[in-house]
């Protein structure tokens, strides 16, 4: 039988398929102690966490671990990418990079499973995806974006191979993303996906363009190797052109 562990931590549901025979059980174990570590370091739920103490003033940023130093200078950039669009900063204060912490972890962590020897894998991180050659010769993975609306459908299918899915929107975890010029959710779309070859920048721009509204799809198609789906709150589904020509399935939005 081939690996697939599924374990709760970083406050979702982490699953992990491996396709390729010979990768050790120690591999998955190294994976989600990864992320258990991530979780010490980043939790915004947690007063002792690095980052908690960093936003409360506690800590330099310059003196905390190099992981949170390179977390919070990809967010840099991404805040400069986007035009301000991206941001760390909470309601009230403190900071919160989950947005690309996500992708980040997951990523960092397929390179464990990878000098492992696993080369056929695919990561779900609370429905952020990294998928790494085949299920099976032949046959890309098929990844399912999820209806913003209606929970066990999805809005359209997609087939990948070595890409990154990541979806941001309010349906899971209510209205938590916000614009920074207005300090409210932002209403023009109910989801935003991008595709492309990191999960970390995926996961972060996804993020961006869904605050952007109707212009996040066309900022994504111009960043080269990325390609955006979005629901528009009118539900009308907009994707650029790469995104359509990965897609294998639509169900009605």
């Amino acid at each position: 039988m081939r690996p697939v562990r599924v374990e709760h931590v970083m406050g979702t549901a982490v699953g992990v398929d491996l396709r390729d025979p010979g990768v050790p059980e120690r591999a998955l174990d190294a994976f989600f102690a990864w992320l258990r570590e991530v979780d010490a370091r980043f939790s915004t739920h947690r007063a002792d966490s690095e980052i908690s103490r960093i936003g409360a003033g506690e800590l330099a940023p310059e003196e905390a671990h190099p992981d949170v130093r390179e977390v919070l200078a990809l967010c840099e950039e991404v805040h400069r990418r986007s035009g301000g669009l991206f941001s760390v900063g909470r309601p009230g204060g403190g900071l919160d990079p989950s947005a690309l912490v996500k992708g980040w972890s997951g990523e960092h962590g397929a390179r464990l499973l990878e000098d492992a020897g696993a080369r056929n894998l695919c990561i779900n991180a609370g429905g952020d995806v990294l998928a790494r050659g085949e299920p099976e010769p032949g046959r890309a993975w098929r990844v399912g974006i999820r209806h913003p609306e209606i929970a066990g459908r999805v809005a359209a299918v997609l087939a990948v191979r070595d890409l990154a899915v990541a979806t941001s929107g309010a349906y899971e975890r209510g209205s938590h993303i916000l614009d920074p010029r207005s300090g409210r959710p932002p209403c023009a779309l109910l989801s935003m996906t991008v595709v492309g070859p990191s999960l970390t920048l995926a996961d972060a721009y996804s993020t961006a363009a869904f605050v952007m509204g109707g212009d996040g799809v066309s900022w994504i198609g111009g960043i080269p190797g990325y390609e955006a789906f979005a629901v528009t709150s009118d539900r009308r589904a907009v994707s650029t052109e790469g995104c359509r020509r990965l897609r294998v399935q639509d169900i009605g939005t």
